[in-house]
């Protein structure tokens, strides 16, 4: 049989690729009681001093007003809090709380565990290349936020 289009096309080898793996991580965020979104948020402000709904939204790949009833949920939950940007007094941050903090740390340690699994088949070199090459490919074609 002939190799069919899709076989070959990117875009379908990209979100076969993400689906298979974010697949498998998903079922690890149960056990930290996580759903994907609080995920992407928590693991957003992970490393930061606080982000704009509009940044996380971008990051977590939701559209801002999705993003915006996620982080309500979030902060009643309380994982996240909104504090006014010290700089600009008309802008609201989102920061992670410690409760936040808590419940992602351990779905960090458990992501990079899960990565290391995907990519144990390649060499470093291969991997370093492989995420290179995703990253060039957003940056060069400016990924909008998308709805999952």
């Amino acid at each position: 049989m002939a190799d069919r289009f899709i076989d070959d096309y990117l875009l379908y080898l990209l979100a076969r690729a993400s689906s298979e793996v974010s697949a498998q991580f998903h079922v690890r965020l149960k056990t930290h009681g996580l759903q994907v979104p609080e995920w992407r948020v928590l693991a957003s402000l992970s490393d930061g001093d606080g982000m704009t709904v509009g940044d996380l939204a971008a990051l977590a790949l939701q559209r801002q007003p999705t993003m915006t009833k996620i982080i309500d949920r979030m902060a009643i939950s309380g994982l996240v809090e909104r504090r006014p940007d010290e700089t600009d007094r008309r802008k609201v941050r989102i920061f992670i709380t410690r409760q936040g903090r808590c419940r992602v740390d351990d779905a960090l340690a458990d992501a990079k565990a899960h990565e290391h699994e995907v990519l144990a088949d390649y060499s470093a070199a291969e991997a370093d290349r492989l995420k290179s090459m995703l990253r060039a490919l957003v940056d060069r074609n400016g990924a909008a936020p998308q709805e999952d």
